[in-house]
C-alpha cells in the first residue's frame, strides 16, 4: 500500500474540490445571482447629461469680492481694516538698565519691554512711564523690523505717561489719530494693540466696560490716576503703552495695567483717557516734565494716633507740617507746625493748618492732594479750605512751579 504526506493529502483533496465546482458550473447545475435591475432614472437626471460640468456665472471680478468680501462679518472686516491701517503706528520697546554686579561695578542688562503708539511723524511715540523707567538705552523696533536709538524726552510721574523720540531720517511714519475720550460710553468697542509677552502687534478686541475708575500707580502709591478706562479687551505684559482704539481708528486710550490674581489677562484693563494725554503731551515735548502748579507745604496725612496726641478736632486732612519760606502759600496766610514730633523714622511739626478741600475736593490723603493739583497750571489760583482753631477758614493762593519728582 501506497503512503501519503499530510501535504500531498491537502493537495489531492483540493485540485479534487476544483475539479467538481468546474463541472457543476459546466452543466448548469451551480449558478451566480442576478444583478439587480437598473433603477429607471428620474426626469431630472434624464435631464442632466453626466458630461456636462457645472459653469459658474461669474466674472473674475465677482469671484474675487466673494473671497475677501463675503467670507467675513461687518464686525470682522472693521477689525481688519483698523489693524491694517494702524498696525505701522504702534511700535515695540524695549529697554536696557544700569545694575551693580559683585564687585559693585555699572553692568548693563535687559530692562522691560512693552508698546507705544506713533503721535508726529517725527517721531514722537507715546507710552507708559513705567515702559522706560531707569532706562539706560531705549530701542524702538517699527513694524517693517527697522530698529532705532530712542530718547526719553518726557515723564508725567502722576499719569504713568512718557515721550520717546525716534529719528526717523527718510522713513515715512504712520501716526494715530487722537479722539475724545469724553464721549465715550460703556459698551461701545475698544480695541488693543500691542506686543505682549513680546508677540509683536498683536490685535485684541472688547468693550469698554467701565469709566472715570481712579486707580493707583503700581510704582508710587501718592499717586492714583484719575478717570481710567476699564476695558475687557484682552491686555497682558507687553501691552503697556500701547494704544487703545475705537471702531473708528481713533485713540482713545493708552494701555496702562491690568487687574490680575495670576498676571495674565482676567478681563479687567485699564487704560489712561486720551485727553489726559492731550493735555500732557506738549508740555513733555516742551520741558520733559508737566508744568503744574503746586503749593509750597509739606503736608502730612491724618490718621488715629496723630489726631488724639495733637489733640485736632477734625479727623481727615493733611496736617501742615511747614510752609516754604517766602512762596506763594506763606504769603496767602497758610501756617505750618511749630512742635516737632517724631512717629517711626518721620520727624514734622504739629499746631499747623489742616488743609480739608482744594478747589471743592475734599482732600483725605496724599493722593487727594496730588489728585487735586493734577490738571491746575503754574500762576493758577487754587481756592484752598484749611481748618485752625476749631474754625474753617478759606485762602486764595497762586500756584507755584514744581518738579515732578515731588
Amino acid at each position: 500500500m501506497k503512503l501519503y504526506s499530510r501535504k500531498q493529502l491537502f493537495t489531492y483533496i483540493a485540485l479534487v474540490l476544483v475539479a467538481f465546482i468546474a463541472v457543476t458550473f459546466k452543466l448548469g447545475f451551480l449558478t451566480l445571482p442576478a444583478a439587480p435591475p437598473q433603477q429607471q432614472k428620474t426626469q431630472d437626471q434624464q435631464d442632466i447629461p453626466a458630461s456636462t460640468p457645472f459653469e459658474y456665472n461669474l466674472s473674475p471680478e465677482q469671484l474675487s469680492e466673494v473671497s475677501t468680501e463675503e467670507q467675513f462679518s461687518p464686525e470682522e472686516m472693521e477689525n481688519i481694516r483698523i489693524y491694517e491701517k494702524l498696525n505701522d503706528a504702534v511700535v515695540n520697546i524695549t529697554t536696557e538698565v544700569m545694575t551693580m554686579n559683585w564687585f559693585l561695578e555699572p553692568v548693563p542688562q535687559e530692562g522691560g519691554s512693552g508698546s507705544g503708539a506713533i503721535i508726529d511723524t517725527r517721531g514722537y511715540i507715546l507710552t507708559n512711564k513705567h515702559v522706560v523707567a531707569k532706562a539706560y538705552k531705549v530701542y524702538v523696533t517699527i513694524s517693517d523690523g527697522t530698529t532705532f536709538d530712542g530718547k526719553v524726552v518726557g515723564i508725567d510721574y502722576e499719569n504713568d505717561l512718557a515721550v520717546v523720540k525716534i529719528e526717523p531720517g527718510n522713513k515715512k511714519l504712520t501716526t494715530i489719530t487722537m479722539g475724545d475720550s469724553s464721549v465715550l460710553r460703556v459698551g461701545q468697542k475698544a480695541i488693543a494693540i500691542g506686543n505682549p509677552f513680546g508677540y509683536e502687534r498683536t490685535l485684541t478686541t472688547g468693550v469698554i466696560s467701565g469709566l472715570g475708575r481712579p486707580v493707583m500707580t503700581s510704582s508710587d502709591s501718592k499717586y492714583i490716576i484719575r478717570d481710567m478706562i476699564q476695558t475687557d479687551a484682552s491686555v497682558n505684559p507687553g501691552n503697556s503703552g500701547g494704544p487703545l482704539i475705537d471702531s473708528k481708528g481713533r485713540l482713545i486710550g493708552i494701555n496702562t495695567m491690568i487687574y490680575s490674581p495670576s498676571g495674565g489677562s482676567v478681563g479687567i484693563g485699564f487704560a489712561v483717557p486720551v485727553n489726559t494725554a492731550r493735555r500732557v503731551v506738549p508740555d513733555l515735548i516742551e520741558y520733559g516734565a508737566v508744568q503744574r502748579g503746586w503749593i509750597d507745604v509739606e503736608v502730612i496725612q491724618l490718621f488715629p494716633e496723630l489726631v488724639r496726641y495733637a489733640n485736632l478736632d477734625v479727623k481727615n486732612g493733611l496736617l501742615i507740617s511747614s510752609v516754604s519760606k517766602g512762596s506763594n502759600a506763606q504769603n496767602a496766610g497758610l501756617k505750618g507746625g511749630n512742635t516737632p514730633v517724631r512717629y517711626g523714622r518721620s520727624t514734622f511739626y504739629i499746631g499747623g493748618d489742616v488743609i480739608t478741600e482744594i478747589n471743592g475736593s475734599r482732600i483725605s490723603s496724599i493722593s487727594d492732594f496730588y489728585g487735586a493739583l493734577e490738571n491746575t497750571r503754574i500762576g493758577d489760583t487754587a481756592t484752598v479750605k484749611v481748618h485752625r482753631d476749631g474754625k474753617d477758614i478759606i485762602y486764595k493762593i497762586v500756584l507755584s512751579a514744581r518738579s515732578d519728582k515731588k
